[in-house]
C-alpha cells in the first residue's frame, strides 16, 4: 500500500518486473519482462501529493506530463517522486487501466500482456485540452488527446 511520508510523498511500489526503454509512442515507455494476467495489479504510482491548482500550474510547464488528478482538490505529480509506472504512455486502445483510491493510483492490466509488449494506459481528459497529436498508432486512434 502506499504510504503518505512528511514530505508530501506518496511511495508507490511494483509488483511485476518491468523495464523502462525508449518508445515507439513517446520517449520512454514502460515495458513487460514476464506475461501479465488480465486484471493483474501492476503496482501503485508514486509521487508528490499536491493540490490541484498547483498541479495545473506545473502542467502548463511541461510538455510531458506525470500528474494524476485526484478529486477533492489533490493530484498525484510523479515527475520527480514517481516510479517506473509514470512511464505508462497513452494509447487510444490501451492494455491498462488506471484506479484511483483516495490518494492511492492503482494500475492493472486490461488484458493479458506479453513480455516486451509496452504497457499503455488511456489517458482520458488531459492538461492538453485535445490540442496534443496522439502517436499510439492504434487503428481506433482519436487522433488527439
Amino acid at each position: 500500500m502506499n504510504s503518505l511520508n512528511h514530505a508530501g510523498r506518496v511511495d508507490g511500489f511494483l509488483k511485476v518486473e518491468v523495464e523502462v526503454r525508449k518508445s515507439r509512442i513517446d520517449g520512454k515507455g514502460l515495458f513487460a519482462q514476464s506475461t501479465i494476467e488480465a486484471r493483474q495489479k501492476l503496482g501503485e504510482l508514486g509521487g508528490e501529493l499536491i493540490k490541484l491548482n498547483e498541479a495545473r500550474k506545473r502542467a502548463r510547464q511541461h510538455r510531458r506530463i506525470a500528474i494524476v488528478e485526484l478529486g477533492h482538490g489533490k493530484a498525484l505529480d510523479s515527475c520527480k517522486y514517481g516510479n517506473a509506472l509514470r512511464y505508462i504512455n497513452h494509447s487510444c486502445s490501451p492494455n491498462t487501466f488506471v484506479r484511483i483510491v483516495g490518494t492511492r493510483v492503482e494500475v492493472y492490466a486490461l488484458r493479458q500482456i506479453r513480455p516486451g509488449e509496452e504497457f499503455t494506459c488511456d489517458y482520458g481528459d488531459t492538461q492538453h485540452d485535445g490540442n496534443l497529436p496522439c502517436r499510439c498508432g492504434s487503428g481506433n486512434c482519436r487522433k488527439f488527446i
